[in-house]
């Protein structure tokens, strides 16, 4: 027997039960990309049976968003306290409720009230997942693990987006949702069954009969058991999740939140405004969502990449690289194309290194808060990093209607990613513990 869990998790190759419980934590995050495309979709069908205008829709698409960051800044810290796995399965109902939910209501202020339940669980989740997708890996693994598991949210979008346009050929609106509801429904029995508690939240916990739990854990994804839990130290047992906010830690809170905000300011500009874009080119509105669909393949694509090169590479360094190429990519994509096939390919191109660097703060977030305020410190990131992709449509909207250009608007909104690039460079990289803490 072993006398650390953390250690032999760290240190063992990957099983095939941990890859598994990796796999689900990608399936859950592109329910969120799944959603937030989903209500793009669903939103015109919304607006002929209402009749209601622009602006009240906007409000509506909104609605989500906003819940999404009170969730990841609130159940961030309610998965450090209770456990990622209840928080995840406590997420996933408010979801599915949500989702479920919507196609019942007949008024704005019902489907907001339930867009913003949405919302709620899918910022609570966000941040358990990406400390469970952390937890559940070995130290050389880590890293693409969690990169992984960003990738959820491109894959999400690509599928569910796919899947919504079917679903609308013969369906009203209400079928995103129903189909979006049982799918969450479905990730319940799926994450009760094969997506334990990490060891390292029990290990810091010590909940009564911890060392049979732990060992329970161990031998289902493999490894041997533990002979003991080392005992905690005077410090240790004085940690909190209000750490995040203390000397020591509000360094490192402050920076990964702003490149966090800076750089999602970026992301979703091309996100939210490829399709309006595309259409002002003089393209059809079919050949916008593919493009759009493209610049997603691209982010899932860098995603991945980033993850692989993230097990020889430093993962700071590598994403302050992959931000100054957002930067460049996003100011190319808008140089405008006449050819279909070149604007989808430097749409895809920017998707890649944009979605990389989201990616690649994911992984930073996982690194750089230790493993009793790894949720907390991503739910806040997260749910702050919110506001800048709430405001990126806004921003870019008043420059064009200002006058500017797309060349110009196009360049101004990658600053986010350059800023985050700068502001990376101030973090200190914390060697990490045996649970990656």
């Amino acid at each position: 027997m072993t006398a650390d869990p953390r250690k032999i998790i760290a240190d063992s190759k990957m099983t095939p039960f941990q890859i598994v419980a990796v796999a689900i934590t990608i399936g859950l995050n592109a329910l969120d990309g799944f959603d937030v495309l989903a209500i793009s979709f669903a939103s015109p069908g919304i607006a002929t049976e209402w009749g209601i205008d622009r602006a009240a829709l906007g409000i509506v698409l909104s609605m989500e968003l906003i819940g999404m960051a009170v969730g990841s800044i609130l159940l961030g810290g309610v998965a450090d306290r209770i456990g990622r796995r209840p928080t995840i399965l406590a997420c996933l109902t408010v979801m599915a409720t949500g989702m479920l939910m919507t196609t019942t209501v007949s008024s704005i202020e019902a489907l907001s009230l339930w867009r913003v339940a949405t919302g709620l669980g899918i910022g609570g989740m966000l941040a358990a997942i990406n400390a469970a997708a952390a937890e559940h890996s070995n130290a050389r693994s880590r890293n693409l693990c969690v990169a992984l598991m960003a990738i959820g949210y491109p894959l999400g979008a690509v599928i569910g987006g796919s899947v919504a346009a079917v679903l609308l050929k013969t369906q009203d609106w209400r079928a995103v949702f129903i189909f979006g509801g049982l799918v969450t429904l479905a990730f319940i029995p799926l994450v009760w069954w094969r997506l334990p508690e990490t060891v390292a939240f029990i290990v810091r916990k010590r909940p009564e009969g911890a060392l049979e739990k732990v060992n329970r854990i161990l031998v289902r994804m493999g490894h041997p058991a533990a002979s003991a839990i080392r005992a905690e130290d005077a410090r240790e047992q004085k940690l909190s999740v209000r750490d995040i906010l203390r000397p020591g830690l509000i360094g490192t809170t402050f920076i990964v939140t702003a490149a966090y905000f800076l750089h999602i300011t970026t992301f979703y500009y091309i996100i939210k405004w490829i399709p309006k874009i595309v259409v002002d080119m003089g393209f059809e509105a079919a050949s916008a969502a593919g493009v759009l669909v493209w610049a997603n393949v691209g982010g899932a694509s860098g995603g991945a990449l980033l993850g692989l090169l993230g097990r020889y590479l430093p993962i700071k360094w590598l994403t302050i690289g992959v931000l100054l190429c957002s930067t460049v990519m996003v100011s190319v994509f808008g140089m405008g194309q006449s050819d279909l096939t070149q604007l989808a390919l430097v749409a895809a191109t920017a998707g890649f290194f944009t979605n990389a660097g989201v990616v690649g703060l994911y992984a930073i977030f996982a690194q750089a808060f230790p493993t009793h305020v790894r949720a907390t410190g991503t739910g806040f990131a997260i749910g702050v990093g919110r506001g800048g992709a709430a405001l990126a449509p806004i921003i870019a909207g008043i420059l064009f209607s200002a006058g500017y250009g797309l060349q110009s608007v196009s360049i101004f909104m990658a600053m986010g990613a350059i800023g985050a690039a700068f502001a990376l460079l101030f973090l200190r990289e914390r060697k990490p513990a045996v649970d990656g803490g």
